[in-house]
């Protein structure tokens, strides 16, 4: 069980390389768009290395009730 939890702790740390290569972590996320892209681009982590670019270009949150 130790070994999947290193294991998994390396694959994100590798996904918040790539997404500081890339740049994002330089501002705040302007909308929810980026702010899910960061999160993709972590959560895919060595795949980046390997041509995965995740993106999310459009996402809606909902609205408060009135």
């Amino acid at each position: 069980m130790r070994i999947i939890m290193v294991l998994v702790l390396v694959w994100l740390v590798i996904g918040a390389i790539a997404a500081a290569q890339r740049g994002y972590f330089g501002s705040e996320p302007g909308n929810c768009a980026d702010a899910g892209t960061i999160a993709v681009t972590v959560l895919a982590g060595p795949l980046n290395y390997f041509g995965v670019n995740p993106k999310i270009t459009d996402c809606q949150l909902p609205q408060p009730s009135q």
